[in-house]
């Protein structure tokens, strides 16, 4: 590849993750801002994210514009190593989500979840009294339980749906337990549990109470957090395979600069 190509290249690619930086520091300083703990809790990752954008454009753009080698090797240097941060991140996103799915229950249309299935990190992470009091806040807060029952007119339109994990793990009790369903947000607690599941004890038709210190909260909380990784790991791939272009580029251009300056 010539040396005008390859700087070429590099100089708009690392102009273009510039405005990208700009954008995801915004997003961040907006997100510090917010009185929502569960999005201030995302804020200096993000802020992070957007700091190492920023650095790693700005030196790529400056060592393709001014044809520096020195420039350039550090850009190729840093960038090697968020290749290497991309790979073992999905690496191990793929390890902690290949376990855990849900059991399918007679009479409905969703999955119920149960924390045993999931890897010993979900475990660790979920049944941490610290972390849980954070989510659990955030989930109350969130108030997807408490709008079933706008959400669901009927009981029967209730059961024939599909709920998400959260919404089927925190929402109700889970399905041993056999407590009757008076409508989408309440439950007859009046009846005997027929599991001994600790569960069937926990959940209360209360607003900031229902299942939420329950393991099948914590499983459905799994199961979300499952899906999740598994989308930020696919596209890590695509994000892996385009940088390692760049980087391909990057190369080219830090050998052609060197070349000019060794001929100069």
């Amino acid at each position: 590849m010539s040396t005008g190509t390859s700087t070429f290249i590099i100089r708009w690619i690392n102009f273009l993750t510039l405005l990208l930086a700009v954008g995801v520091l915004g997003f961040g300083v907006w997100m510090s801002m917010h009185h929502d703990s569960c999005r201030k809790s995302l804020t200096l990752p993000v802020l992070g994210l957007g700091g190492v954008i920023f650095l790693i454009s700005i030196i790529g753009f400056l060592g393709a514009w001014k044809k520096n080698s020195v420039l350039l090797w550090i850009y190729l240097v840093m960038l090697f190593l968020v290749l290497v941060a991309i790979l073992v991140f999905t690496v191990l996103a793929f390890i902690i989500t290949n376990n855990g799915s849900g059991h399918t229950v007679n009479g409905l249309k969703y999955k119920e979840y149960e924390l045993r299935d999931y890897s010993s990190w979900f475990l660790k992470q979920l049944n941490s009294t610290h972390n849980w009091k954070k989510l659990k806040s955030c989930l109350v807060k969130a108030d997807d339980c408490n709008n079933l029952s706008k959400k669901y007119k009927t009981l029967k339109q209730f059961k024939l749906e599909k709920l998400t994990p959260i919404e089927a793990g925190c929402c109700r009790p889970p399905s041993k337990c056999g407590y009757p369903a008076v409508n989408a947000s309440y439950y007859d607690l009046s009846f005997h549990p027929i599991s001994a599941d600790k569960d069937c004890k926990l959940y209360k038709n209360t607003k900031n109470v229902r299942c939420y210190s329950c393991d099948s909260c914590k499983a459905g909380v799994a199961q979300y957090m499952k899906t999740e990784w598994r989308v930020v790991a696919i596209f890590n791939l695509i994000l892996f395979a385009v940088l390692s272009i760049i980087y391909f580029v990057g190369c080219c251009a830090r050998r052609n600069a060197s070349r000019n300056r060794t001929k100069v």
